[in-house]
């Protein structure tokens, strides 16, 4: 980072061998598991997903909430004052900038896999709940399907994702910024709790990069399926695995020679180019599709996601014998909990300079809102066509998944177009997190140096890629889900772990640099 932020670092930031193989004999099982038998890994995938979130389901929906209060509680108090880097310290990037690699990090393809697809299987296929009518037909019964599906995709994709991110990427970003010390994880519970094992420190920088990796994975298996979809309607391509790979192996070239030039040449512009194309699509959808009615939609969903927000923030299914939540709220959760290492340290590497509340606030509500309005104009034009028009899209989106974006730009004129400009979104999203997610765990192996070399960044770059390709085969969409889940259990104990000891350090107040900063600002005001 060519500003006064690149020059945190550490002697004691250095390459950990035993961080660095360990993570890699993990993802090479993972990747063994996956191509040795692919029946019995499907098989063993399933069950392994239905033990973690029977079981562990409660842990994901704690961490969550848990997450969320302290942001509020941190953006509120004065603690808010407290700024990155020191107070005399600048931002290194603009808000357009930091805003653009922030969210492209964030959500990414998910947006584009989850955005016509997640409203449409929540209204076709509800959920047992008191706000929901699971076998409706009558416009009444309808209705209130549609507009719960909306408060569930508000709430897989809102407050709480975000609440997440931003917990553990300012309390690397205080350690790297202002206690002077190496941008990782293990050396952030180091510093908050003195006495803790090396050993415990090593494996959680290990569960790091494996969560990081699963979870991009993850990712990149949505958007390879994806792109293998849009691929097959424009040009008639066939689906299947081995298109899957190629998609893979090139999509990993790109995001190799990406994260080969660094973070401004390289993740800095193209995140930026992904935001302004995914920008202009949902302007189209927005201004061909029922503008007006998006508008009205936008309103109540967010009403009615705030009217019950504790009770959607809480649900367990505890009084049904359902397990609808298993492959969504708890899912995400752990997806985002697995993200969450990429994530944090990736958005701590860029945020030099703001202070806690400017943080917070950027991290946790503005992207919030702007995932509302995506969603909305995505999910709600797709609900206005099955309950207004045409239909159709629930049959196309419960056949396929990858397809359902596909499916829905169908509708629009001049859909060929638009779905090429789909996946080409979908591509450099794809480029984005592979890029991001490589950098960052080059940097915990390295012990948190913030520029880690080009060998480490290209080595997780590719494999990454190897453990996407792997996955897929092996499993298919569930086995990426699985390894999501299954990454992101134990790191939930990591998450609630750092929030207990960031409040801790930003309590205590050290440095002492950090009192007086918050001292003068308050006398400012």
């Amino acid at each position: 980072m060519a500003s006064q932020g690149s020059n945190v670092s550490s002697p004691i930031a250095d390459f950990k061998p035993g961080v660095f193989f360990g993570a890699i004999a993990a993802i090479g099982g993972l990747i063994v598991f996956a191509l040795y038998d692919t029946d019995v890994a499907t098989a063993r995938f399933e069950a392994i997903q239905a033990f973690a979130t029977h079981n562990f389901g409660w842990l994901f929906v704690a961490t969550a909430n848990v997450m969320l209060v302290t942001s509020a509680f941190l953006a509120i108090s004065r603690i808010g004052h407290v700024r990155l880097g020191g107070a005399d310290a600048k931002p290194t990037y603009s808000a357009t900038s930091w805003f653009a690699m922030l969210f492209s990090a964030g959500m990414g393809i998910g947006l584009l896999f989850y955005g016509v697809a997640e409203p449409i299987m929540h209204f076709s296929n509800p959920p047992i709940s008191s706000f929901s009518d699971p076998g409706a037909t009558l416009p009444q019964g309808l209705a209130r399907n549609a507009q719960h599906a909306m408060g569930l995709t508000y709430l897989h994709w809102g407050l709480h994702a975000w609440s997440i991110y931003a917990i553990i990427g300012l309390g690397l970003a205080y350690i790297a910024y202002n206690r002077k010390l190496p941008l990782n994880l293990g050396t952030f519970l180091r510093a908050a709790f003195p006495r803790i094992p090396t050993l415990v420190v090593d494996l959680v920088d290990i569960m790091a990069i494996t969560a990081t990796v699963c979870g991009v994975a993850a990712s990149l298996g949505f958007g390879a399926s994806q792109i293998n979809a849009g691929l097959t309607l424009l040009f008639g391509a066939p689906e299947g695995g081995m298109v899957r790979a190629i998609i893979i192996v090139v999509v990993t070239a790109l995001a190799t020679l990406s994260v080969a030039m660094g973070l401004d040449a390289g993740i800095k512009r193209l995140s930026e180019l992904n935001m302004g194309l995914a920008l202009l699509l949902a302007l189209f959808v927005f201004v061909v599709g029922p503008t007006v009615y998006l508008l009205d939609s936008f309103i109540q969903n967010l009403g009615y996601y705030f009217q019950r927000f504790i009770y959607l923030s809480t649900w367990t299914e505890s009084y049904t014998d359902e397990d609808w939540q298993s492959s969504w709220t708890m899912f995400y959760y752990a997806w985002w909990v697995s993200w969450s290492p990429f994530v944090g340290i990736f958005i701590a590497r860029i945020s030099y300079g703001r202070t806690v509340r400017e943080f917070i606030s950027g991290v946790l509500i503005v992207p919030s809102l702007v995932t509302f309005a995506w969603m909305t104009i995505l999910g709600d034009t797709a609900l206005h066509i099955e309950l207004f028009g045409a239909g159709g899209l629930s049959e196309a989106v419960n056949a396929s998944m990858p397809d359902a974006l596909f499916a829905f730009l169908g509708n629009f004129p001049l859909s060929g177009i638009v779905s090429g400009l789909a996946v080409v979104i979908v591509t450099t999203f794809f480029v984005t997190s592979a890029d991001s997610g490589a950098l960052v765990t080059a940097m915990i192996a390295s012990g948190g140096h913030h520029e880690a070399g080009f060998v480490p960044r290209v080595t997780w770059a590719i494999s990454i890629g190897a453990l996407a390709g792997a996955l897929l085969y092996g499993g298919g969409l569930q086995a990426l889900k699985t390894a999501a889940i299954v990454t992101g259990l134990p790191f939930a104990a990591v998450l609630l772990l750092m929030c207990f000891g960031l409040i801790k350090m930003l309590l205590a107040r050290v440095p002492a640099q950090d009192e007086a900063a918050r001292e003068e600002a308050l006398a400012a005001e």
